[in-house]
């Protein structure tokens, strides 16, 4: 196969393993009225302690303005609270409450199923392989910073 063909066929398998992970996440998840999505959210959430809505967005590799909509829901919900960052008055941070605790809880327990047929349709050894290539290719899709141009004195005019 040539680097063309590879690529695109890995970029097609990517997708398909993404969007078949997704249905399933959905469909374990819609009795409880959440989305797959807003699960990845409640989890990274569930971590530790309150994020900054810019630093949520970026552990949960999304843009923000769709974090945001998913915290005014979440919110209205009572399962997060978002409030001024004690030292950043424009930034918010945002954690679980009580009930987003209890129901992470049962979100991951009726994830469990999808986690399971994951894991088992690879080898010993292979989760670990499957992250860590995964975590690369993150990295080399992941925008870099454009080089910083030499400032000239024509700039300031």
């Amino acid at each position: 196969m040539d680097r063309m063909t590879t690529g695109h066929e890995l970029a097609r398998g990517l997708r398909a393993a993404y969007l078949a992970l997704h249905r399933r996440s959905e469909a374990a998840f819609a009795r409880h009225g959440v989305t797959a999505d807003q699960f990845v959210l409640l989890a990274t959430l569930a971590r530790g302690h309150a994020l900054t809505q810019r630093e949520l967005a970026r552990r949960m590799s999304s843009d923000p303005s769709t974090v945001r909509a998913m915290l005014v829901l979440l919110e209205r919900r009572g399962l997060i609270e978002r409030e001024t960052h004690p030292t950043d008055a424009r930034a918010r941070t945002v954690a679980l409450t009580p009930d987003g605790h209890r129901t992470f809880r049962t979100l991951w327990a009726a994830g469990d199923p999808v986690r399971a047929e994951l894991l088992d349709a690879l080898q010993p050894g292979e989760a670990e392989t499957l992250l860590a290539l995964l975590a690369r290719v993150a990295d080399a899709l992941a925008p870099h910073p454009a080089p910083a141009t030499p400032h000239s004195p024509e700039d300031d005019s």
